[in-house]
């Protein structure tokens, strides 16, 4: 009976994490939707609702320390709620960097943009379906997915070098452009950083599966 209230409780917090990763992966869709956009209202609205990951957090954190020391769990349990600490707070930050990108369309405003919006919704594009993808594989805990999840970081940390030159080049031509190829930088860069967060959760999913640290940066 003890053992199943625990293993419930597990399963509650598993069920917390992929709903709170999931509210991180729309908080990132809807601040890529407002910039395309240059939708204000969109991007306001991301940043309001980030209170409720953020809650969801604190909410996992707290249960989690609970378990841990009131159940004081070995071996597989204990990984997995070590793993369920990690893996929120890398979701927390993904909704942090999706507000980030919210405020930078802010500040750029509806002034016309010096060119067409393609490379940063491209690399968004694949950034979110990175999400999506490792959300899913923490609950199959498929550890050759999450290292591919994770080897798909590289093309991002690429695109990421080839806008920021392209953006510098624009600005070094007309000064008049640095306030807001200064923001899309920002929005290049916190793509680029969600691209880390996402290898941090396959790492902790091949922590979870085989009990090791494994560094997929290198």
């Amino acid at each position: 009976m003890v053992r199943k209230t625990f293993e419930n409780k597990l399963e509650e917090l598993n069920t917390k994490l992929v709903r709170m990763g999931n509210m991180s992966k729309e908080a990132l869709e809807k601040s890529v939707a407002a910039l395309k956009e240059q939708n204000v209202d969109r991007s306001v609205e991301v940043i309001d609702k980030d209170y409720r990951i953020n809650r969801l957090e604190e909410e996992l954190n707290n249960e989690a320390i609970w378990l841990i020391a009131k159940e004081q769990p070995v071996a597989t349990d204990l990984r997995r709620l070590v793993t369920i600490l990690k893996v929120s707070s890398d979701l927390e930050r993904i909704g942090d960097l999706a507000v980030n990108i919210a405020k930078s369309t802010i500040r750029i405003g509806e002034k016309e943009l010096f060119k067409p919006l393609e490379d940063i919704p491209q690399m968004a594009e694949k950034v979110i379906g990175m999400t999506a993808d490792v959300l899913d594989t923490f609950q199959s805990e498929d550890i050759v997915t999450a290292k591919e999840i994770a080897d798909k970081d590289d093309e991002v940390d690429k695109m990421h070098g080839k806008l920021i030159q392209e953006l510098l080049q624009y600005m070094s031509r007309d000064p008049n452009l640095i306030s807001q190829v200064t923001q899309l930088a920002f929005v290049c860069r916190d793509l680029e950083r969600v691209g880390d967060h996402i290898t941090n959760i396959s790492e902790s999913i091949i922590y979870l599966v085989k009990g090791k640290q494994f560094d997929l940066n290198s």
